[in-house]
């Protein structure tokens, strides 16, 4: 699976094999402030998880927002009434190498399907090298 998000938006999408159009598991909402998030989500009615944070890749989630506030790595969970399943997801800085959207322009479908199928071959490079997305809440 690779996550894109279009040069300009606050919001991602998910692209990859195997998907249906059953109920979708994990789907990310990315969000600057996830404890704020979650209050708000709260508020409105919905039953979010309380907030955790991967201390490392493969090491159970620990309680509460990541002490030092590193980005991808605190997350909230709830479900909507449609079965899907969501984590929300702190990301306060973008990883280094992400799409600038002042300096990223698409200008036709066709090419925006070729940056999409080149992110995910670089993706699949990326995980034969590590074995696994140390990202991907387990």
């Amino acid at each position: 699976m690779v996550q894109f998000t279009p040069p300009g938006s606050p919001a991602s999408i998910h692209f990859g094999k195997g998907l249906t159009s059953a109920a979708a598991q994990n789907l990310y909402l990315v969000v600057t402030d996830i404890e704020a998030a979650r209050a708000e989500l709260v508020e409105r009615g919905a039953a979010v998880s309380d907030v955790f944070h991967r201390a490392g890749p493969g090491q159970p989630p620990l309680s509460g927002r990541d002490p030092a506030r590193r980005s991808y790595v605190s997350f909230a969970s709830f479900s909507d009434p449609d079965g899907n399943s969501w984590l929300l997801q702190e990301v306060t800085a973008r990883l280094p190498g992400r799409v600038d959207a002042k300096e990223t322009i698409f200008s036709s479908p066709a090419d925006l399907a070729g940056a999409l199928r080149r992110a995910a071959a670089a993706h699949g490079e990326h995980e034969k090298r590590i074995g696994t997305d140390a990202n991907w809440p387990e």
